[in-house]
């Protein structure tokens, strides 16, 4: 469990990271547009790569 919630974390920092490094500032990006979407989309990868989704 506690390895699902380290990951989950790193994954929402790192998208988080990603839009404000990478996102468009425009709207035109879903994905990087949205602080909140791309950190839950960082943390269900971040999920996926701990194997917490089986």
């Amino acid at each position: 469990m506690a390895k699902m919630l380290v990951a989950a974390a790193l994954g929402a920092t790192f998208g988080y990271l990603w839009y404000r490094v990478v996102g468009c500032s425009g709207g035109g990006c879903p994905l990087t547009s949205n602080p909140y979407i791309s950190a839950g989309y960082g943390a269900f990868l971040g999920l996926l790569l701990a194997g917490g989704a089986r």
